[in-house]
């Protein structure tokens, strides 16, 4: 059986808004994909048609009908929120094309079905993902098919892409690279140049003919398929610095998410980083400790600007005294994090910010003993090495600065604390 969330995170998730769709209010991305649609609409004569789906999915829904191979390594649970063994929440808005690609043959069927069609189908999408300013675990994407009765190519690819260029990323050079997909044939990656950077933005390529088929579209039917992320989009549209603001609840910042203007900075607050030593399974990677991380936290994961692995070390590649002082295991690994917090709308208080800094350490750190950060020990359920807990106590206590000083020398502290400063001034890149 596949690793499950919990019925409280699956509510949780269901009831987080999907900024694409507007009965729960304007967004810029909802102009993004009303800009791309129209484009499209223009370009090919065609009506659009508009569909969303369920975030919650069966397995066959979101991988088997789109022609995912069994094996394929994007159906792992490092990357995909399962529910039970045949449900989870939908990990791309593509999940949500056979149904109306079904639809559609199902009119024809009965003659009334429109000769051209563009299908948008925009959503929330969930991933497990690592933590920082350029992903989250909930992106928006939109999945733009043309489905003709024309014989439909190359060239009309190409026409599709030079259009949603020109109508998202304006002036901006662009590249196409070879991807495959299961439910493409002469599938591509899109990259736009920007501030002298190559940055994806979307993945495309000719409707596969058996997925067609398979919907029950005959051999007069072909397509083109193209999926697009819109978060990063925006932040490169906008000159967004932190993906936490597209849903940021500051009247100044929320206004801002409503236009495509560019965005202007609201006062900075200061980040505060806490760096911890924890020891974790060998396969462990950012994505497992994100992940944690945003199921710990809850609703106030959004404090949380970036988790980011320092350092890794094997167990038995530690002095005996730091695998004393970790209590690690064989099998596991000693990873140095760097938590940079940040919340958008206050500073944070020492004290709040070691409060969460020892709920991360509690819901990350696998082995048997502990340092904790708060000035009084207090019970709590240790996370054991595979994710579960297992009964502990923490009585030992440390600086938040020096806390967590095992298995790295002073030349080693000394570069992380170089490392902590703030990039208020960076730029979005994939």
């Amino acid at each position: 059986m596949q690793r499950t969330i919990s019925a409280g995170d699956l509510a949780g998730d269901l009831e987080l808004r999907d900024l694409t769709d507007p009965s729960g209010g304007p967004h810029a991305l909802q102009l993004l994909i009303a800009n791309a649609a129209g484009a499209l609409s223009a370009l090919w004569s065609c009506p659009v048609r508009l569909r969303r789906g369920n975030r919650l999915v069966t397995v066959a829904e979101n991988y088997d009908d789109l022609g995912f191979l069994d094996g394929a390594v994007t159906r792992d649970a490092r990357y995909t929120r399962y529910v039970d063994d045949t449900h989870m929440l939908r990990s791309h808005s593509t999940a949500m094309v056979p149904a109306a690609l079904a639809e559609l043959a199902a009119e024809a069927s009965l003659g009334v079905a429109p000769r051209d069609v563009l299908l948008v189908c925009p959503g929330l999408c969930y991933r497990r993902d690592s933590i920082d300013w350029q992903h989250t675990g909930t992106p928006h994407q939109v999945d733009l098919w043309r489905i003709s009765r024309q014989s439909l190519g190359e060239a009309d690819l190409e026409d599709m892409i030079e259009t949603l260029c020109g109508a998202l990323v304006p002036g901006h050079p662009y590249r196409c690279e070879r991807r495959v997909h299961p439910y493409t044939l002469a599938g591509r990656q899109i990259d736009v140049s920007w501030n002298g950077t190559w940055v994806e933005i979307a993945e495309c390529g000719l409707a596969h003919p058996e997925l067609l088929r398979r919907r029950g579209l005959g051999e007069e039917w072909s397509g083109l398929a193209l999926g697009m992320g819109l978060d990063r989009l925006l932040m490169l549209v906008k000159a967004i610095p932190d993906i936490r603001l597209l849903r940021a609840g500051d009247p100044r910042i929320r206004q801002q998410m409503t236009t495509l203007e560019p965005y202007h900075p609201t006062s900075a607050m200061p980040a505060v980083i806490r760096d911890l030593s924890i020891a974790v399974d060998d396969g462990d990677e950012a994505e497992d400790l994100g992940d944690r991380v945003r199921e710990t936290l809850g609703a106030q994961a959004d404090v949380v600007e970036e988790v980011a692995i320092v350092s890794s070390t094997a167990a038995e590649d530690l002095p005996a005294a730091a695998r004393r002082r970790l209590g690690i295991a064989a099998g596991q690994q000693n990873l140095l994090v760097r938590v940079t917090l940040r919340a958008l709308d206050r500073t944070l208080s020492d004290a709040e910010a070691n409060d969460v800094r020892d709920r991360l350490y509690e819901a990350l750190h696998g082995g048997t003993a502990h340092l904790w950060a708060t000035a009084a020990a207090r019970p709590r359920a240790v996370r054991s090495s595979s994710g579960s807990p297992a009964g502990g106590r923490g009585g030992e206590h440390a600086d938040a600065r020096t806390r967590d000083g095992v298995a790295r020398g002073a030349k080693h502290d000394d570069a992380l604390q170089r490392g902590a400063q703030c990039r208020d001034g960076e730029q979005p890149a994939r």
